[in-house]
């Protein structure tokens, strides 16, 4: 409990829970599940994992652009979610038996635990499991509570400077062959990205309609975000009408299909008594050798060029600079701008 408690950080909550029930349940393993809805379907996708005899590790999905797997393959858990349940129980293909404890929070549970065992699970087990999951939710909520904006609920900006370093280590966990070259990314491999959206005339729509609307279109807007964008990507509300999009794994091609799905979502949306909004997009891809002052600022000055181009539209910073419509402005990279 007292190593549960001690991280600050969703990733290693994840591992020593599943460490704790994996030692005192003796499990043949145990994970953490992400269950996501996915246009009105619910998907399950596994994000920690610890089988007997090994160790605890965070797990990344095969097939970025996959949601995970359909719940169809999980009946008792889907029955559990449907009833609201505390935890369901079954024998699964594997001869094993499976215990599923929903992490609830009101009425909704995006994360569940998933314990397999040799035999069933005795009262006093599940008794145990129950209490380590109870302290899990409780202490999951604290880090939710202090990591994501109060208004529209997307992750806040003081989280964006860890997801961003990540993203940048996983840019550059790749090895190297010996005696092989470098190797480039071209546009059809996959990349990390990083997104800047700003809602157009923003101003206007306080001015016009009063703060309380313009409330309301950042949650909508927020809404749309996390309904365009994959379970996998991570969404933020940076500052007043900026949102950050860090987009995983995925080509050139799909970033640029994704984010403008995403702004077309926006400008086919109805705003009460607003109407249209429409949003301006900046992109680039994440490298390891830039910082992430300079990642910034590269989406910061795509944002600039489509705003000042017309808004409502997306454009991508390199190839701005390809086409010589952006020039690379030096940055000081050890300035503070999060």
């Amino acid at each position: 409990m007292v190593d549960m408690t001690g991280h600050r950080d969703h990733t290693m909550l994840d591992i020593s829970v599943i460490s704790a029930v994996q030692e005192l349940g003796r499990a043949v393993q145990t994970r953490v599940l992400s269950i996501a809805t996915v246009c009105g379907q619910r998907f399950v996708r596994s994000r920690a994992c610890i089988r007997m005899g090994g160790v605890a590790c965070p797990e990344e999905p095969q097939d970025s652009a996959s949601p995970g797997e359909p719940i169809a393959l999980y009946p008792a858990l889907a029955h559990c979610l449907d009833n609201h349940d505390s935890r369901a129980e079954a024998a699964g293909e594997d001869g094993l038996r499976h215990l599923w404890l929903p992490i609830w929070f009101g009425d909704k549970a995006d994360t569940c635990l998933e314990i397999a065992h040799q035999g069933p699970f005795t009262p006093e087990a599940i008794h145990m499991i129950s209490g380590i999951v109870s302290v899990y939710r409780n202490f999951q909520n604290l880090l939710d509570y202090s990591e994501r904006d109060s208004l529209t609920g997307l992750l806040n900006r003081k989280t964006f400077d860890d997801q961003l370093a990540r993203m940048l280590h996983a840019s550059d966990s790749e090895p190297l062959v010996p005696g092989q070259p470098e190797r480039r990314h071209h546009g059809g491999e996959e990349k990390q990205w990083l997104a800047v959206v700003d809602v157009d005339h923003f101003k206007g729509v306080n001015d016009r309609f009063g703060h309380l609307y313009g409330d309301e279109v950042l949650i909508l807007v927020a809404n749309l975000l996390q309904s365009s964008f994959r379970a996998q990507d991570r969404v933020f509300r940076f500052g007043g009408e900026e949102f950050v999009v860090l987009l995983r794994s995925t080509t050139l091609e799909n970033a640029r299909k994704i984010i403008d799905r995403f702004r077309t979502n926006v400008e086919a949306h109805v705003f009460p008594q607003v109407g249209q909004v429409t949003v301006s997009v900046g992109f680039t891809s994440v490298s390891a050798s830039d910082s992430p002052v300079v990642t910034l600022g590269h989406a910061d000055q795509a944002l600039y060029y489509a705003k000042a181009n017309g808004r409502n539209r997306a454009c991508y910073y390199e190839e701005l600079v390809a086409h010589g419509l952006l020039q690379t402005v030096a940055t000081n990279d050890t300035a503070e701008f999060f």
